[in-house]
């Protein structure tokens, strides 16, 4: 009766163990950080770390797309448990912050038909193109009230607008940048890229989630270990 018990037990065990890992991301994203299909994520880095991410830590991702500004209360309540490829300094709110891991770079785009700015201070007072709610602490320390934001949808909007002429700037991702000049779909002659600043991105882990910090902490250590991280950044470049 014993044995039945503890062999009961060993293929409950399976069950119990394989979990969620629900990966927030933010819809405003364009490839190669993620596209969707119906609010549905369905390609890019944003999938492919949180899939690695989940089986590192012996769980299945379920990804839970939401606007910007919904996603740190999913995370505080516990709805998502991690958000990975932010910094601190782009989300308020009670979380736990992983290791750094991911290469994020910030970079001014400008028209070829505008002068060329030689540093941020360049631009002050002239509308910038930026992601609605997205935070740019950089700019905001550097010039103030003088940065001036012209808020779209996505940085895809963005670069239509720079094409259309109705702003010269834009502030946006190195590699969304590179991902549209790889692919030809940049539709405006612009200079060379001003780097605003660079970052190593984290994942935001939520308080009342399914892992904790140190488990989050754990995989992406293995992660970066077994050179996951770097093919899936070189799969996109």
């Amino acid at each position: 009766m014993r044995r039945l018990f503890f062999l009961g037990l060993i293929t409950l065990l399976p069950a119990a163990q394989a979990g969620e890992l629900v990966v927030l991301v933010d819809t405003a994203n364009d490839m190669p950080m993620a596209r969707f299909e119906r609010y549905r994520l369905v390609d890019g880095i944003h999938r492919d770390i949180g899939v690695a991410l989940a089986q590192h830590m012996q769980r299945s991702a379920r990804f839970m797309s939401l606007p910007r500004k919904r996603l740190v209360r999913a995370l505080e309540d516990g709805s998502a448990d991690v958000l990975c490829s932010y910094v601190p300094e782009w989300l308020d709110g009670r979380l736990h912050w992983s290791q750094a891991f991911i290469p994020i770079a910030e970079v001014l785009v400008s028209a070829r038909s505008a002068p060329r700015p030689r540093s941020v201070d360049d631009v002050a007072g002239k509308p910038v193109g930026t992601v609605l709610g997205y935070a740019h602490p950089e700019m905001e320390a550097l010039l103030g009230a003088r940065f001036v934001r012209a808020d779209g949808p996505t940085a895809d909007a963005n670069l239509r607008k720079l094409a259309a002429g109705r702003i010269e700037y834009a502030l946006t991702g190195k590699s969304f940048l590179e991902w549209r000049q790889k692919n030809g779909a940049l539709k405006v002659a612009l200079h060379p890229p001003l780097v605003v600043k660079n970052y190593m991105g984290q994942c935001a882990v939520s308080p009342k989630g399914r892992v904790t910090l140190a488990e989050v902490d754990l995989a992406i250590t293995q992660m970066v270990k077994e050179g996951k991280v770097g093919t899936i950044l070189a799969k996109y470049q």
